[in-house]
Formats: structure tokens, sequence, C-alpha cells
């Protein structure tokens, strides 16, 4: 455990933080004194074990995967905290029935710079069309020669497929279409007639897809998108296109996607997200027994680029998770809800 504590006056509202890193510290700080609370870091995550440091605070916020117990709850509800700020933009790993049994109040960050989502998503495509990963390999080996296998296209001249234009979808589109002047069809559930000055709307998922170069997806996780790219979406790809998952990991059934890209079907893929990363991403691997097989496999393909859900790492991004998390919390703490409650 290592903790830093922002202390205030006796009387001064106290949250406690789990899952701190060490670039939200300033960030934490500067709302300390700006807000004249006091905050109490903590890097552990919220445990049955480390539930008992909450006692005496005033709120929570915790940035984690790993679902609660239901004693969390129990316990929360016990020493009166009355919310759970997630400093993300999923919150799947709450239990409803759960807060509510215990007058939890789960509030989120829906969006945190979804602008540098969207410049990761565009910078990963531009690294599988214009093949990357081969050109890297090729001058480690100290082979600099011009051959058709790194030959690539301008993405002005690609079609490409967005599904889902929600904050972070929407910007990618624009990039590539304002940006790069390639055209652009996307799927939505809920079509935005304010961007239709930038892309076209397939009436379904297959349509969008089914002539697309570069095919990437911007929705969130629910049961009804798990494996929503799956063996029989695959099928409908365009031979040769690549694919970017920036979204959530449970979206893509990742055995359809290897099987795909075996088969030739897909070029490339990138991945910022997994379908297994609970408790991986993020984490220090590299001094265990690694034995996720799946997950090793795709980090070891060459036509597969893995990043342990980063896209959105930017200052920018980290102000905001702390910032509205935290503003979340006062919001609870002062009038009993906030804007950002998801339950």
């Amino acid at each position: 455990m290592n903790n830093i504590n922002f202390k205030g006056d006796a009387n001064m509202t106290r949250i406690k933080l789990f899952g701190v890193r060490n670039e939200d510290k300033a960030f934490i700080e500067a709302w300390s004194n700006k807000h004249k609370v006091e905050v109490d870091l903590d890097e552990d995550l919220l445990t049955c074990e480390t539930v008992s440091r909450v006692k005496g605070f005033d709120g929570v916020s915790i940035s984690q995967q790993i679902p609660l117990d239901e004693t969390i709850y129990k316990q929360l509800h016990d020493f009166g905290i009355k919310q759970i700020a997630q400093r993300s933009a999923g919150f799947d790993i709450y239990d409803f029935e759960l807060a509510e049994k215990y007058n939890l109040i789960i509030s989120n960050v829906p969006s945190y710079s979804p602008h540098s989502i969207a410049e990761y998503t565009v910078s990963q495509a531009l690294n599988l069309v214009r093949n990357y990963n081969d050109i890297q390999q090729k001058t480690a080996e100290y082979d600099f020669r011009w051959q058709p296998d790194i030959l690539s296209r301008s993405i002005r001249d690609l079609k490409v497929a967005v599904i889902g234009t929600g904050r972070i979808g929407s910007i990618v589109a624009k990039i590539f279409a304002q940006g790069f002047d390639a055209e652009v069809t996307a799927y939505d559930i809920a079509p935005n007639d304010d961007y239709r000055s930038f892309l076209t709307y397939a009436s379904t998922i297959n349509e969008a897809i089914q002539n697309a170069d570069i095919v990437t997806v911007h929705i969130p996780a629910s049961k009804e998108n798990d494996y929503l790219f799956d063996e029989t979406l695959f099928n409908e790809f365009k031979p040769g296109s690549v694919f970017i998952n920036c979204a959530r990991g449970t979206i893509v059934k990742t055995s359809a996607l290897i099987d795909a890209l075996d088969r030739g079907l897909i070029k490339g893929a990138a991945l910022d997200t997994y379908e297994g990363e609970k408790g991986l991403f993020p984490s220090d691997q590299r001094h265990t027994a690694f034995n996720d097989d799946m997950l090793k496999q795709l980090i070891e393909r060459p036509d597969v680029i893995v990043s342990p859900h980063i896209a959105f790492y930017t200052d920018a991004a980290v102000e905001n998770l702390i910032v509205d998390a935290l503003d979340a919390t006062m919001e609870v703490i002062k009038t009993g809800d906030t804007r950002l409650r998801v339950n």
C-alpha cells in the first residue's frame, strides 16, 4: 500500500481513492486544493481486504476492472458511503442489484478526451495499412530493400467503415473523411444527421463492412454487443481488409478473429482491448508465468498489433477522468445524486 494524503481541516469532506497511479497524483492534488477537500490516495484496488480503509471517509472513487464482492457493497453502506465513482467509461464490473440493495449510486466518466482515442485509432489504422510491423522487422534485420510485401496504399483511396458514431466514432470518421479525404460509411443504431456531411450511414453492419478496406469499431460493451464480431460477421469482411478495436474487448470473439487472420480474409488487426483483459490491462506480467495462450498468440503474430487498453492514455484524458470522477463524488455527497449516475 502506498498512501498519500492531501490533508485539510477536521471539518473538510474526505474522499478515498483506490487504484491511483503516479500520473494521477498531480491532477488529484490540484483538484483537492481547488475544492478544499481532503483526499487519500491508495495504489491498491478496492477489495474485501482493503475496504476497511474507507472507514471515516465521505466518498469513494476507484479505477479497476475487477468486480466487487457483496461484502464490499455492504461494508461501504455500513461506513455511510453513498456512492462509488468509477474513473472510466466502462461500468460492467458493478452489480446494480447489489448497488440498489445497499443504496449506492454508481457513476462513471462517459467521455474523457475522445480525441485521444480517435487519434490513436487512426494511428493504428495507418500502422496496419502502411505495413509498419513488417517494415520495422525488416529494418531491425538491416534489410533496407523496397519490396512488394511492404508496398502499401494511400488512405484516401480506401473505404472506411466506422461502427458506432458516438463521441469517439464520429471523430474517427471525421478525421478519415476530412483529414485523408477517404470515403467513410458508418453504422449506428441511432444515426446522427449532423454527421452526414462527412459520412454515409448504412442500414446494417453487414452493409457497412462488406466493401470496407478499414473497419473500426466504437460501440459500448453490453449483452447485445457481446461477440458481435464473430465468425459470421468476419466472413462478411472484404478480403485483405484491416480491423481496429479500440472499444471493448468483449465485442470481439477472439478465436473468430484469429481464424479470419489465418485464412487471410483479414490482412491485419490492431487491438487495444481484449476479451480476457480483466486483471491484465494494466499490469506488469514480465516476471510471471503468463498463461493466457490466446493473448500470447495475438502478441506474437506479425499481423496483429496489441496494446494494453491505452488509446485514451494522454494527459488530457487522465485529468478528465480524475476531475469528473471527483466532481461526481462531491455531487452525491452534497446533493444526493450526480449527472454521471449510471444506475
